[in-house]
């Protein structure tokens, strides 16, 4: 889905969906994504440790949703739109083996900053709400 070229600020409108995108929650993304963010605790690459916690399995950190919220939009806007904001909220947990499908639309436009709502759902409900502001040039560079 990544988009080679910046969409510029007349390509977009409120109400713009973002194409959907489809993430497998393997045990390795969960794992390296957990290490990459430097969260090591146990519910994130300990099975058994997660479990005897109550968890079902490992699932993803909150470092690792927001960047998949964010890398959603700016895939979607190009190299050149800049990320003036990332606010999300958490919902049920996106264990190993989940799929998470991401979704989106364009919410609010200022003069160059839009607002995207995202929206990522799981086999359990909703995984993550989230709203990225977007800045995105007047003209193609």
């Amino acid at each position: 889905m990544t988009l080679t070229r910046t969409r510029t600020v007349g390509e977009v409108a409120i109400g713009d969906a973002l194409p959907e995108e489809r993430i497998d929650a393997t045990p390795t993304f969960i794992v390296s994504t957990a290490i990459a963010t430097r969260d090591f605790q146990d519910v994130h690459h300990d099975r058994d440790l997660a479990q005897a916690k109550g968890s079902e399995d490992i699932f993803l950190n909150i470092l690792t949703t927001t960047g998949l919220v964010q890398r959603y939009v700016t895939d979607w806007a190009g190299p050149e739109a800049l990320v003036r904001g990332v606010s999300i909220k958490l919902g049920v947990p996106c264990y190993a083996y989940d799929t998470l499908t991401l979704h989106g639309q364009v919410l609010e436009r200022g003069d160059e900053v839009f607002v995207i709502e995202v929206l990522g759902r799981n086999q359990l409900g909703t995984h993550v709400t989230g709203r990225v502001r977007l800045e995105l040039p007047e003209v193609a560079r």
